[in-house]
């Protein structure tokens, strides 16, 4: 293949079939592949299909002159494992939908590809099916996600109620701070080691998955969402679903040393920052007092992934946020309107 060479001088089909040589054989569960009109998959007794669906378009969700295709393609996949995840659902299989211009070249096509099935195959996630059309201009990527989970051990956002407590997977701000480092210019190989960690998070976050099915299956958590445009939204959608207020300890929140040196650097408010900056894609959990061992017990399962108690849901309405004893409203979330 000539280094030079353009999706449009393979065409369609071409493509489809070169995406589908790099597919490892499907699972048992999906009965029907690549190839028809559609897939098909067989859930197991007693499981509900779960179903997401999301979108990365250029321009919007990353810049081709300073996010390598892999980490595009890797990042496609990710958004959506992420809301399997906080349902506590497990993947079944993935539908991918690539508009591209005519004029990209082969080697971004593969390496986006190359991106989106490394991540695949690793959370045993099969690619299925999907379509491939023409774009006048831009790159944009749909992804589908297909998971299942046992009726009674799905985890929506809906189910808290005060007096439970909020908990955090990892840590937050470092894919906003590793976006602004991007939009910085700064060279990557001058980088300490958070600041280049903010980065590789802002490029190829990592789907809380083990986490959100063992956290379901401990039956230790009463609702759950992912960190898709910060905390301080995730919480703020969690407490409107469950209908409650919610109150977060500022000094419990879980800043990655990246993204705090990086607010610093610009004399913002670290905190601040970390819960209004979105893209962690981490887990927050809402878990009811009874039911506190059980989930740090499963926890304790999910490979070394820290998780921290940030606050409370309440009977009173608002979502605030409590610094040294002063109580101030929760920052606004990432919006795209």
């Amino acid at each position: 293949m000539s280094p030079s060479q353009s999706v449009a001088d393979l065409g369609e089909h071409a493509l489809i079939a070169r995406l589908r040589a790099r597919v490892p054989t499907a699972p048992s569960w999906v009965t029907l592949g690549i190839g028809d009109d559609a897939a098909a998959i067989a859930p197991q007794p007693g499981e509900q299909i779960v179903l997401t669906t999301d979108s990365l378009i250029e321009g919007v969700h990353f810049d081709r002159t300073i996010t390598p295709m892999d980490a595009v393609g890797h990042k496609a996949l990710a958004v959506n494992l992420s809301d399997l995840a906080a349902m506590g659902a497990e993947p079944r299989g993935v539908l991918l939908a690539l508009s591209l211009p005519a004029s990209l070249a082969m080697t971004d096509f593969d390496a986006l590809a190359g991106g989106f099935l490394a991540l695949a195959a690793r959370m045993k996630t099969p690619l299925i099916g999907g379509n491939i059309t023409r774009s006048p201009g831009l790159i944009a990527i749909d992804v589908t996600a297909v998971g299942s989970a046992r009726a009674r051990r799905l985890v929506t956002r809906a189910g808290g109620r005060s007096g439970d407590a909020l908990y955090v997977t990892g840590s937050i701000g470092a894919a906003a701070a590793g976006l602004g480092v991007l939009r910085a210019a700064l060279p990557r190989a001058a980088l300490d080691a958070d600041l280049a960690d903010c980065v590789a998070r802002h490029e190829r976050p990592e789907p809380r998955l083990r986490a959100g099915l063992i956290a379901s299956r401990s039956r230790g958590v009463s609702a759950g969402i992912d960190l898709s445009d910060g905390l301080a939204d995730a919480v703020r959608q969690l407490a409107d679903a469950s209908r409650t207020g919610a109150v977060i300890d500022a000094d419990a929140v879980p800043v990655h040393p990246g993204a705090r040196a990086w607010a610093a650097r610009d004399g913002r408010d670290p905190i601040a920052a970390a819960l209004s900056g979105g893209e962690d894609y981490e887990l927050l959990f809402a878990v009811p007092r009874r039911r506190t061992r059980a989930f740090l017990a499963a926890a304790g399962r999910w490979g070394g992934l820290a998780v921290t108690r940030i606050g409370l849901l309440t009977k009173e309405p608002g979502v605030w946020m409590d610094r040294a004893g002063r109580r101030e409203p929760l920052p606004a979330g990432f919006v795209h309107f």
